[in-house]
């Protein structure tokens, strides 16, 4: 019998008559027990440990040292993903999880001082990480909003937006922290100048109530633009026509339909027996709240989507609740036409992965035209186009059009500028015309000259002096040229990526690709900050508010640190 075998020899394999090792089973050195082999070790190790505790230190020490530290590292960035407490590892529940997982009985998770001290060190091996990147970034956008906890405690986060040297749009968190409510003014400058960007910074992008309410302060104190959510806008907009148009009688019976399935279970379970016997999914039917126009939306499409089903089995119930009319249900059809266009919009320039600001006027100029009245439209309909587009007009007007305009022109999708006016493209290229002379200017060493009472002096003076207006002319002839092959390009497709397009021709257009790389970065909306609030769901916000302000920070930015690592 050989017994240089498996786990320094405390297995050994048979021979086979003919002398070869089996090295398909295995047998015990100490209790001759004997097992199936497949290469892993395992089932060996759990044998030991459970029969020959005494014999298998060795071995234990060093494979639960190896297992223990991948749970550990595993626990860590679980921990932060999700944004769960560092007390959840005292679970005893998931300390049998775990010793199931890697078949160590014996095994027990590291305290949750441990994951907290683990914790910090990620967090600031990670933070390292993304402060080296923003040093090599010219510049940078913030998105900011905040949230409430259950604790009635007011947090702030704070994300950063820019394009690197590379043309690829960088997107993360800088911050979530408790703040007073009347500081949120500091609070940017605070986290700005704690990461070292204070004078990079192009823009803050806040929920567009701020605009009305605290962040018109907040903007003049801050030293960069205001940038209002553009999800906001059109959210208020149609929240401002949705009552005012004509839609509230059918919503409301909508509701009551809802209500009388998502209130009663004996109904709802009715509901899903019908479901299921017309061939369709089974679903529950979901309320909407009234303060997000989306969910009225879906709800929409769940009633047209169950309209047979419903209208069965509302009348074997001989229910009070009666079902829409074909004309209600006709309505309905026609609201859900006109909020379509703008579910497609929103979460179209709701994205982070992307540039969107640019997108802003021409999505916003779509849905003008989509909601122009046409002739055979309702009465109803026509309020709701005209309500609509009267409060997004002046919306639109009160937001940044400036900087919305320039992030066109510098989309080469967009730049023939085609959504907005004949007599306003003129004046965004001289917009463009004035950044490209500052840009310039900037980068020219200053010319000093000396005063002195010499004649010779004065006559160069009055050379130097005309040879700067010469060089005036140059530098407008030569910015002149630069514009018009920007705008001799061929216009990028809808579907190609404006950076890759920058990329190629940053060469060509050096002087004109800097101030795009700035204009570009701003994001369109503050849903990348929103979604920081939401990463766990309602059960792990209610347990987040147990946690200190500074272990809040922590995770939940690494969280979305560690989240975009993945993707």
């Amino acid at each position: 019998m050989e017994k240089d075998g498996p786990l320094g020899g405390k297995f050994y394999f048979k021979k086979l008559p003919n002398g070869v090792l089996d090295k398909t089973r295995v047998t015990c050195t100490i209790c001759e027990a004997e097992f199936r082999y497949h290469r892993s070790n395992s089932s060996l190790g759990y044998h030991l440990r459970a029969k020959h505790p005494a014999e298998s230190q060795d071995y234990r020490g060093l494979k639960t040292e190896e297992v223990s530290e991948k749970l550990t590292s595993a626990l860590v960035v679980w921990i932060a993903k999700s944004c769960r407490p560092a007390s959840m590892v005292e679970d005893d529940g998931l300390k049998e999880v775990l010793r199931a997982a890697s078949g160590d009985v014996c095994y027990n998770p590291p305290s949750a001082e441990t994951i907290v001290s683990r914790l910090r060190a990620v967090y600031e091996e990670q933070r390292a990480q993304r402060h080296t990147t923003l040093l090599g970034a010219m510049n940078v956008a913030l998105t900011g909003d905040h949230w409430t906890s259950v604790d009635s405690d007011n947090y702030c986060a704070v994300t950063a937006h820019f394009i690197d040297n590379g043309w690829a749009l960088q997107s993360f968190a800088l911050a979530v922290s408790k703040t007073a409510e009347r500081h949120y003014a500091d609070h940017f400058l605070s986290v700005a100048n704690e990461w070292k960007i204070g004078d990079k910074l192009t823009t803050l992008g806040t929920d567009s109530a701020w605009l009305y309410g605290n962040m018109v302060d907040v903007a003049s104190l801050l030293p960069f633009e205001h940038m209002p959510c553009t999800a906001h806008i059109l959210h208020s907009a149609i929240t401002v026509a949705l009552n005012d148009s004509g839609f509230e009688r059918v919503l409301a019976k909508c509701r009551e339909i809802v209500g009388h399935f998502e209130d009663s279970p004996a109904n709802a379970q009715e509901l899903n027996a019908q479901q299921a016997a017309h061939g369709h999914d089974t679903e529950a039917l979901v309320q909407d709240a009234q303060t997000r126009w989306n969910s009225t939306l879906e709800m929409i499409k769940q009633i047209q989507r169950n309209k047979s089903v419903l209208t069965s089995t509302l009348a074997q119930q001989s229910s009070t609740v009666t079902m829409l009319t074909e004309q209600e249900l006709d309505r309905l059809q026609k609201l859900e036409e006109l909020l379509e266009p703008c579910r497609y919009v929103t979460e179209l320039l709701g994205g982070e992965r992307y540039v969107s600001c640019s997108m802003v006027l021409p999505a916003l100029r779509h849905l003008f035209w989509v909601m122009e009245p046409l002739d055979d439209d309702p009465v109803y309909v026509v309020n709701f186009k005209m309500v609509f587009t009267t409060d997004l007009a002046q919306r639109r007007a009160s937001s940044n059009l400036t900087w919305l305009k320039i992030a066109t022109a510098l989309d080469p999708r967009f730049k023939d500028l085609k959504c907005l006016p004949k007599d306003e493209r003129r004046e965004v290229w001289t917009l463009v015309h004035d950044l490209l002379m500052a840009e310039t200017q900037a980068q020219q060493p200053s010319v000093q000259i000396k005063e002195e009472p010499s004649p010779k002096k004065s006559k160069m003076s009055i050379f130097l002096l005309g040879s700067s207006d010469s060089d005036t002319e140059e530098e407008e002839d030569s910015i002149g040229r630069c514009l018009d092959r920007y705008k001799a390009e061929p216009k990028a497709g809808a579907g190609e990526c404006p950076l890759q397009w920058w990329s190629k021709r940053e060469g060509a257009h050096a002087r004109l690709a800097s101030i795009a790389r700035k204009y570009l970065s701003t994001p369109a909306t503050t849903v990348p900050c929103e979604s920081f609030f939401s990463l766990s769901g309602d059960v792990t916000e209610k347990k987040r508010a147990s946690l200190s302000s500074e272990e809040v920070n922590r995770i939940v930015c690494l969280s979305n640190w560690l989240s975009a690592q993945k993707d």
